[in-house]
């Protein structure tokens, strides 16, 4: 049977550790860098920083595969490479749980993983590009290395600031 004191140190320490969450929850929503909805309710608007990195995320994996195969390095090659999946971000970015919270892996980071190379591949087929299963695989590892690696770091420099 435990004593009161024992009791009453156990509710402390819950309470204690509630009211580090809640501090921990609003450093997090503070660090956020999205603009607060305008008074009409409409919205808000996604951090511009986050998404781009996202496409320049694309942009390398568009230039970096097409130079390891001898593709062509042209602007508009490699745009033509990268657009499909540029559509994906842009369509993941567009969920609120993007951007209201961009820098978290999971569920952010994940989403915008998942809708680019799915509408990518989709688009890709779409257009007489092709999407083999090799390529799908390699797509998918480094475009998670780049969108979750960048957040990974993100969340590790806030954790390390904060």
């Amino acid at each position: 049977m435990s004593r009161p004191h024992e009791r009453r140190r156990s509710a402390q320490q819950r309470a204690q550790r509630r009211t580090q969450q809640q501090a921990r929850r609003r450093r997090r929503e503070e660090q956020a860098v999205v603009e607060p909805a305008p008074a009409g309710g409409a919205p808000a608007r996604p951090p511009v920083a986050g998404l781009a990195v996202d496409l320049v995320a694309v942009l390398v994996f568009a230039g970096v595969g097409r130079a390891s195969h001898g593709e062509g390095l042209g602007l508009l090659q490699v745009l033509g490479t990268a657009l499909p999946f540029w559509a994906g971000v842009v369509l993941a970015w567009a969920l609120p749980r993007v951007h209201r919270d961009p820098t978290r892996v999971v569920p952010a980071g994940v989403l915008v993983l998942a809708a680019s190379v799915s509408l990518g591949m989709v688009l890709r087929l779409a257009t007489g590009q092709g999407a083999e299963p090799s390529f799908v695989v390699v797509t998918t590892l480094v475009l998670a290395v780049l969108m979750l690696g960048w957040r990974a770091l993100a969340g590790r420099a806030a954790r390390r600031s904060g």
